[in-house]
């Protein structure tokens, strides 16, 4: 033994021997790949949905989204649909999924948030996640995905397909996401056709079917719409736009033997998903209040294009979505509301804050559906 050795205290000799222990395990634990990475095929993610997971459109499309993302990073997802909003259940079901064992939730509706306040502040070591506004709680972020952008250019087509300058939307509820959409896709007609007139019929929930095939027919044949749009969960207005023989841009769904049916506007729910596990997997999904997805990052498209819109439409939309790389902003003034009154000033853009939080107006070309 070295002197130097024998001259230290035997508390200093203790405390080299357990630091030689460390370094020691630390080792071995590199050689045997020793990852804490590797924990990951242990997590769990609960996701909390209003419709069905098998129900084609907006349920459908986040539930494979959510999927095909837990499945590339070896995680397990737990899932908790139908349940509505507004009636306790989602509280319930956070409730559920803490009990067995989740870190992290993602709330797939857009009054979750709000409703669930106190039980998200209940649950203070699970990570929350949402695409819709959520209120001011540490362990809960709000994830968007840049859906105006695909509303954009769904407008930019309609306005030149037209051909009674009348495009009918059919929309669930006046809410600050449905308006950003809405607004988004007046812009986009209202760029290739600046007379388009988007007449609005709103249903009052997400899922109506009732409802929304009367405000089709009553889009079509009092408004003398030509091409319906919607921002609806479920299917029913292409079904009855095929029935009606009226052409249609239908939203988070795939279609097919739909003759009349031009475009959908869709996201790569798989890569939004990707981004909010990567996050919360580093521990990161909540050190941001917002966080913003979209066309840059090939997330936001039109997807299933006709061929029946025709070369010239095609190449000026595809113009219009190069336009849009780079985050080049849509609401960028001069804008004014549908009163005359100037909104945005020319030069000015409505920055990210403004479109969460304070779109509770429409742009010039909106109109409302008098019943």
């Amino acid at each position: 033994m070295s002197k130097w050795f024998r001259m230290i205290p035997a508390w200093g000799r203790w405390l080299l021997a357990a630091l030689s222990g460390l370094l020691v395990f630390g080792m071995l634990a590199m050689v045997f790949n020793f990852d804490a990475a590797d924990d990951r095929r242990t997590e769990k993610v609960g996701f909390i949905l209003l419709g069905g997971i098998d129900e084609p459109g907006w349920n459908e499309s986040h539930y494979e989204g959510i999927k095909s993302a837990c499945e590339a990073f070896g995680v397990t997802l737990l899932v908790r649909d139908h349940v509505p909003e507004g009636t306790g259940a989602c509280a319930d079901a956070i409730r559920s999924l803490a009990d067995e064992g989740v870190g992290m939730i993602f709330l797939c509706s857009y009054g979750y948030p709000a409703e669930t306040r106190a039980m998200v502040e209940a649950y203070p070591g699970i990570a929350f996640a949402t695409h819709a506004p959520s209120p001011a709680v540490p362990n809960m972020t709000s994830c968007f995905a840049r859906m105006h952008q695909g509303r954009y250019l769904a407008g930019a087509l309609a306005g030149l397909r037209t051909k009674t300058g009348v495009i009918g939307y059919v929309a669930a509820m006046p809410n600050t996401q449905v308006n950003r959409n809405l607004n988004a896709f007046a812009l986009g007609a209202r760029r290739t056709n600046p007379n388009a007139r988007i007449v609005v019929a709103w249903t009052g929930a997400w899922e109506d079917a009732e409802k929304e095939t009367e405000n089709v027919w009553q889009l079509v044949y009092r408004a003398g719409a030509d091409i319906i749009a919607y921002q609806q969960d479920d299917q029913s207005i292409p079904d009855t736009c095929e029935a009606l023989g009226v052409e249609f841009i239908s939203s988070e769904t795939r279609l097919t033997n739909y003759p009349h049916h031009l475009a959908s506007i869709a996201c790569r729910w798989d890569i939004y998903y990707r981004h909010i596990l990567q996050r919360y997997l580093k521990g990161e999904l909540n050190a941001i209040r917002n966080r913003w997805i979209g066309i840059d990052e090939g997330a936001v498209h039109l997807a299933d294009v006709s061929a029946r819109i025709g070369l010239d439409a095609g190449y000026a939309v595809a113009n219009l979505r190069r336009d849009l790389t780079g985050f080049h902003a849509i609401f960028r003034g001069p804008i004014r509301d549908m009163r005359g009154g100037l909104r945005v000033n020319a030069g000015e853009v409505l920055h990210d804050d403004a479109l969460i939080h304070r779109m509770d107006w429409y742009v010039e070309g909106v109109e409302f559906l008098d019943r």
